[in-house]
């Protein structure tokens, strides 16, 4: 009997994990740059946090999450999105002051696997929280871009304005009876988020063609998401940023307010462009039983970035031991431990096979220099030269070649 992995699920192995380890490091890096600290949160969560947080109308609750009922009766969701889990441990930590956290982890989502979209799905992502600040928003979106410039993928921001609880009521009541005039001709999709959440309806791709004179939220800001939104766009402006305006951009959750964005791709000719999305959502704390805390966010999959990504993974090795007769696997683990201790990856092969055997296996692993151990010392083997050292000496004459 042969096991697969799951439908909708991979293995990553190298050499293709070889760009998830480079994005993956570059993201902890840069998000520590920007002062956002690692959080990891359960990989499972109560049913109730991500019904009421996400949105018991989302397609998200409706058909995609994997929920089971545990040994103890309760019923238990595997993650499909992490900000609602972020903002229950801010808030289980006491919901005060400001707190920048970025997390990564795998989420899971029942969906139709096509490219780009899989049923087990890698993310990255930033919160920042306890601020209402339009800094704070902007501050987010400097980040994804600098995530997606660090990552080759070439993107187009676009960016929206999905009003508060002040503004939206009496939108989403003109949207109602506009969409009401529609009804004969809708999805059944649409037709059942129409009671509870008609925004939503906006992002359907089937009734789009039918809502082209819709009425848009852009449009009926209050002035205080008015002012929020000039801020933003002002500030991305000054920072010499770039964006295209979409007063038709709506986030797939129910707990987005105000400032919505994504990133996508100007090159995936698949149907999923967008590689990266998040915005506002100051409300989302007193939904799941909080008191109220703003915050801001984004996420982005791993498996859609680097399908767009002319990202190449760098070289996996620096060095590799070759050792000759009279040496040992043990001689050449010692060498190479020298040579990790200087900062560089290194490996060898431990079986005592032949020396022609061993070129063959630094070859298929694409080192950068091969290092042949013999009695008489160690010969370094790089870009065609070759230098003849003491053992001791190969790992500073290495880095000094290979870091300059």
């Amino acid at each position: 009997m042969s096991f697969q992995p799951p439908k909708g699920t991979d293995d990553i192995a190298p050499p293709q994990s070889e760009p998830w380890r480079r994005l993956l490091r570059d993201f902890d890096a840069l998000a520590s740059r920007y002062g956002y600290g690692l959080i990891i949160t359960p990989v499972f969560e109560s049913t109730d946090l991500f019904e009421r947080g996400v949105g018991e109308d989302t397609e998200v609750v409706q058909k995609q999450m994997y929920t089971f009922t545990d040994r103890g009766g309760r019923s238990i969701t595997l993650r499909p999105e992490n900000t609602a889990g972020v903002m229950r441990a801010y808030l289980a930590g006491g919901g005060a002051g400001i707190s920048k956290v970025a997390y990564s982890g795998p989420m899971f989502r029942y969906e139709r696997p096509q490219a780009g979209r899989r049923r087990q799905f890698w993310q990255v992502g930033v919160e920042y929280l306890g601020t209402e600040s339009p800094i704070a928003d902007v501050e987010t979106i400097v980040l994804a871009r600098d995530f997606l410039g660090a990552a080759e993928t070439p993107t187009e921001l676009v960016l929206n304005s999905l009003g508060d609880g002040v503004c939206r009521p009496a939108y989403l009541s003109l949207l109602n009876r506009y969409l009401e005039t529609k009804r004969g001709a809708l999805c059944d999709d649409s037709l059942a988020r129409l009671p509870s959440n008609p925004l939503r309806v906006l992002d359907c791709k089937v009734c789009a063609p039918l809502l082209v004179d819709a009425p848009l939220m852009a449009d009926h800001l209050c002035a205080p998401c008015v002012q929020h939104y000039e801020a933003v766009k002002n500030a991305l402006t000054g920072l010499g940023i770039d964006y295209r305006q979409d007063s038709r951009l709506v986030r797939g959750l129910d707990y987005y307010v105000r400032t919505a964005f994504e990133f996508v791709s100007t090159t995936l000719t698949t149907a999923q462009t967008a590689l990266l999305g998040g915005g506002r959502y100051d409300g989302l704390a007193e939904v799941i039983g909080g008191k109220g805390a703003p915050g801001v966010g984004w996420a982005a999959g791993v498996d859609r970035i680097l399908l767009a990504s002319k990202m190449t993974a760098a070289p996996p090795l620096d060095a590799y031991v070759v050792v000759e007769a009279g040496r040992s696997p043990l001689d050449a683990l010692r060498l190479a431990g020298r040579l990790r201790d200087a900062g560089l990856s290194a490996d060898f092969e431990p079986e005592g096979r032949s020396v022609k055997s061993q070129f063959r296996s630094a070859e298929r692993r694409g080192a950068r220099s091969t290092v042949i151990l013999s009695e008489r010392g160690a010969q370094v083997r790089i870009d065609g030269d070759k230098a003849d050292l003491a053992a001791e000496e190969v790992a500073t004459w290495l880095s000094i070649r290979l870091q300059g």
